[in-house]
């Protein structure tokens, strides 16, 4: 139930965001999703891709200092609340939110966010428990 997300440390250079989506082309590697979360001088950029390991690897050889960081993708209720009620969920047992951010897709009539999270594990029974879908890793590479 969990997606390998794959952040790279950029600085805050001319080029560099371009360098990375171009190792990624040619291998062959689609981005399905990303955020950027920059400062002055250096940004982390968060991808979900379709081939992570492969990702990792290439970008490694490239040069880039990268990680994988295990993240859930939810499925959320397209209308207003849908994501307040996921949120609701997981505050009551004290999971904390340490990032998110949207994935769009045009195969779905709900919206997907990925959600960044301590207890992974935890935070995936709780939403299960309560009805909300976790959207597996080999479906969200797909997408």
């Amino acid at each position: 139930m969990r997606v390998q997300q794959i952040s790279i440390f950029l600085e805050n250079k001319k080029g560099r965001l371009a360098k990375v989506t171009e190792v990624l082309g040619e291998n062959q590697i689609n981005i399905r999703a990303l955020s950027i979360a920059d400062t002055t001088d250096f940004g982390i950029l968060r991808l979900i891709v379709n081939k992570p390991q492969l990702a990792y690897q290439v970008l490694k050889e490239a040069g880039f200092t990268v990680s994988t960081t295990d993240v859930i993708a939810v499925e959320v209720t397209d209308q207003p609340g849908g994501l307040s009620n996921i949120l609701r969920h997981l505050d009551k047992v004290g999971i904390n939110i340490e990032y998110l951010y949207a994935f769009v897709t045009q195969t779905t009539s709900a919206a997907l966010i990925v959600f960044r999270v301590e207890q992974v594990d935890e935070a995936i029974k709780v939403l299960q428990g309560n009805s909300i879908r976790i959207v597996p890793g080999d479906e969200v590479y797909q997408i």
